[in-house]
């Protein structure tokens, strides 16, 4: 709240809005309580003096004292008793004619009733006023006096001074006065408690500076590139962003509110596409388990998704859970990017320290002057070389996978692995450099796992490779001679994850399917135990020059 200048602070404002509340509350509280009390408090007055009024008019000794020749001083002495005895202003008994017959001045017994207000009483109607008589203002309650024949014989006053029917109201009041006064002091802790309550729930934190935090919030989730997508434990949307609606599939929708860059917030849809994609997600296991979802992989309309799902926990229970996921189609092209260049540089280091290795003997054979000795060492590396390069030119006719090769050639001969290309088939250069990446991807993750295979132990490591090439059609099989795939393996091969290598393994033949089923083709294979294995990629293949088989 802002007063001028001066900004108050949250805290401060909720406790003065709260305290304002109560003291409205307690005035009206007061009003309609202080009427009632004062009303009731009359009302139990009157019927007090009425009570008094109509116990001395059936009084014997009144009522024979108003009768000719009858003892007048009788009824001084009884209406003087009754006064004192209930301590009320006056109790007069007048005649017919309204003489006094008593009063608490004897010197006024024997006049006139003062006030005017008599007159109903002496047609034998009992009633309660308020007027001003000798004893000054007061309020009076008439009672008749009747005699034995039935007859009205006189009437009886009865008095209370205005004086004490204020005083009994403020005696009254003031258990009213300490109510009031405790529930404002209640009303001031509560107002502070609450003040302070809601301070902490906002973490300390002012209106606009939470209405700004929700500003850049919301405007950092819809520039953010992943798709943001949170659910309830009823798997209710609660909150989504553009870049998610984008992957959903979202864009038929209508969009939130013009200028709102707020996340939108929706019930449940009863669209069948939006469910499967939350069972895409894995929300309902993660909601049931508590357990996050890392890296997880999913394809959505031919889309590549990778997903991370985190429970949301509240003071222990899970309340709900949140997804980031991303388009991995950039992410993809990296890592096969990456993948490649790591080949690549697995290759060349292998090449350079095969390379170093020759240089050393080389130094040394002329360091001792064996020329002859370094003759012949060159006369059978160089040809080597040569045919290894040779036979990897006139079989791979795509660059990229030329060379990809003959790095593999290097980083295997110094492995002690026998890689063999076999010389029945072509591999001609791709219409697409994409695809060639994806053949990358797809030989260096079969090698990769030929040349990790289990063996026989005594038994050299041998890996074949071959490509067949006809009628728009490509084939690639790869061999090793290892101890083959269990069926425990066998049957979650392909999934992400599974590997019997350890934790952060088992990508490869993933990787290898993803591959051949985006470019429209399927992977196969063979295994016998203690024979080795065979993977076969059969997909469509385009050349570049329209060269066919």
């Amino acid at each position: 709240m802002k007063i001028g200048r001066y900004r108050m602070r949250f805290q401060t404002t909720i406790t003065l809005m709260v305290l304002s509340v109560v003291a409205l509350a307690l005035l009206a509280l007061y009003t309609m309580i202080s009427i009632e009390i004062s009303k009731h408090t009359r009302e139990g007055l009157e019927q007090r003096a009425v009570g008094i009024a109509r116990t001395v008019a059936h009084t014997e000794t009144v009522q024979k004292g108003l009768e000719a020749g009858g003892d007048r001083a009788a009824v001084q002495a009884y209406a003087e008793e009754v006064r004192r005895a209930n301590n009320i202003q006056f109790v007069v008994v007048i005649d017919m004619n309204g003489i006094r017959l008593s009063h608490p001045d004897p010197t006024l017994i024997g006049k006139h009733f003062s006030g005017g207000d008599e007159s109903p009483v002496l047609r034998g109607q009992e009633s309660i006023s308020a007027a001003t008589g000798s004893l000054g203002p007061s309020m009076r309650a008439f009672s008749p006096i009747y005699g034995e024949g039935g007859g009205q014989v006189g009437a009886v006053a009865v008095g209370l001074s205005l004086g004490s029917v204020k005083t009994a109201v403020g005696q009254n009041m003031w258990l009213l006065y300490w109510g009031i006064l405790l529930g404002g002091l209640l009303g001031i802790f509560g107002a502070v408690l609450l003040g302070r309550r809601l301070k902490r729930m906002m973490f300390g934190m002012e209106p606009d500076e939470i209405a700004r935090l929700l500003e850049e919030r919301s405007a950092m989730l819809q520039s953010a590139k992943e798709g943001i997508l949170a659910v309830d434990k009823e798997l209710r949307i609660t909150l989504i962003n553009a870049e998610a609606k984008r992957l959903i599939g979202e864009e038929r929708r209508p969009e939130a509110a013009p200028g709102g860059s707020k996340p939108e917030a929706r019930e449940p849809a009863a669209d069948p596409a939006e469910s499967d994609f939350r069972s895409l997600l894995r929300l309902e296991r993660v909601l049931a388990s508590g357990e996050p979802v890392y890296n997880l992989e999913v394809e959505r309309g031919g889309t590549a998704l990778l997903v991370n799902v985190v429970p949301v926990r509240i003071e222990g229970r899970v309340e709900g859970a949140f997804a980031t996921f991303r388009d991995k189609t950039e992410i993809a092209l990296l890592m096969e990017r990456l993948s490649g260049i790591s080949l690549y540089a697995d290759a060349l280091r292998a090449q350079t320290h095969e390379f170093m290795n020759k240089l050393h003997i080389i130094m040394g054979l002329t360091h001792m002057k064996r020329y002859d000795r370094l003759e012949e060492y060159l006369q059978e590396a160089v040809p080597s070389l040569q045919i290894e390069a040779g036979a990897v030119a006139t079989q791979v006719k795509d660059p990229v996978m030329a060379g990809f090769l003959l790095g593999k050639l290097s980083l295997m001969r110094e492995a002690g692995i026998r890689l063999t290309v076999r010389e029945d088939g072509v591999l001609p250069e791709a219409a697409e450099p994409a695809v060639s990446r994806e053949l990358v991807t797809i030989v260096g993750n079969l090698l990769q796992n030929a040349m990790e295979a289990p063996r026989p132990e005594d038994t050299g490591k041998e890996i074949e490779i071959g490509f067949v090439y006809a009628k728009s059609s490509l084939e690639i099989g790869v061999r090793d001679n290892g101890t083959g795939i269990s069926g425990e393996v066998a049957a979650c091969m392909y999934e992400q994850g599974c590997s019997t290598k350890g934790g952060d393994r088992g990508v490869g033949l993933y990787l290898v399917r993803r591959s051949a089923e985006r470019l429209g083709g399927s992977v196969s294979w063979e295994s016998e135990a203690g024979e080795g294995t065979c993977f076969v990629v059969e997909l469509p293949y385009f050349t570049k020059n329209g060269v066919s088989g």
